[in-house]
């Protein structure tokens, strides 16, 4: 999935819903276009918001002590 499923589901959806005059029997052509473009964009926010949570920077400060002991500091912070 990504931000190109999601255009294409919309771009489809809305070509469906607005464009096409066709029927097919026991379907409805312009509902099946709103679906598409309806779950075009849950695409697109889902895309958005899972890139945007995984941008993350994290670093680790390690420090070792005169008698050998070793210790570790994590700190992440948004980009």
């Amino acid at each position: 999935m990504g931000y190109g499923l999601g255009a294409f589901l919309i771009a489809l959806g809305l070509i469906l819903a607005l464009a096409v005059q066709d029927a097919i029997e026991g379907v409805d052509l312009q509902m099946v276009g709103w679906i598409l473009t309806i779950v075009g964009l849950g695409v697109l926010i889902l895309t958005a918001v899972t890139l945007n949570s995984s941008r993350r920077k994290g670093t680790t400060q390690t420090t070792t002590h005169p008698d050998g002991s070793v210790s570790e500091r994590r700190t992440e912070h948004d980009l």
